[in-house]
């Protein structure tokens, strides 16, 4: 026998829950992160998210993963995660990461295969492959089930609508025309 909540669309946290008589096995697998991404950017990284909007099961549990992949020299810039945590597990290869507090002091070390680094909930921090011949990939934990990202340089430069040039120019003590040639750096490719 059906229940009233089986036919209403009630969100928690921003995403439908299933009827439990449509809730499947399926819900809670995701096979994403198993294999390497294809790096295929200037940066020389890939996030493949295995959150709640890969794995419905997730909602309400206050957990993600991610999988980071670096081509050789690659660098996942910096960024912070305002709803998480993020401890790394260095699955191949040796990363230099490193975090700034907000009395902008920088936390940095080497770690390698194997080995384990924290990033507290919304410092920012990156990552960069120190290998300038082989890739290298982590494994990301996050103690929330949709971490959110936002990347330092991409927010500043290409928010829509665009932050006013003066407030760039005067918080980064350079002319209009860098700011304009840093804006252009992260523009679309025209097809």
């Amino acid at each position: 026998m059906s229940s009233f909540l089986d036919y209403v669309g009630i969100k928690v946290n921003g995403f439908t829950c299933k009827p439990e008589s449509n809730i499947t096995a399926s819900d809670f697998f995701f096979a994403g992160i198993g294999k390497p991404a294809v790096v295929n950017n200037t940066v020389g990284s890939a996030v493949t998210g295995a959150n709640v909007e890969k794995i419905a099961g997730l909602n309400t549990l206050g957990v993600s993963l991610a999988r980071i992949d670096y081509a050789p020299g690659g660098l996942n810039p910096p960024h912070t995660h305002p709803r998480a945590t993020e401890v790394i597990f260095v699955l191949e290869g040796e990363l230099d990461v490193g975090f700034i507090t907000t009395a902008n002091k920088l936390f940095a070390k080497t770690v390698k295969k194997g080995e384990v680094f924290v990033f507290p909930r919304g410092l920012i921090h990156y990552q960069k492959n120190n290998d300038k011949a082989k890739p290298a990939s982590v494994i990301s934990a996050f103690n929330s089930q949709l971490p959110g990202t936002q990347s330092i340089a991409a927010t500043l430069f290409t928010a829509t609508p665009a932050i006013p040039d003066h407030v760039l120019t005067t918080t980064f003590q350079i002319g209009t025309k860098e700011i304009e040639k840093i804006k252009s750096k992260f523009a679309p490719k025209k097809v």
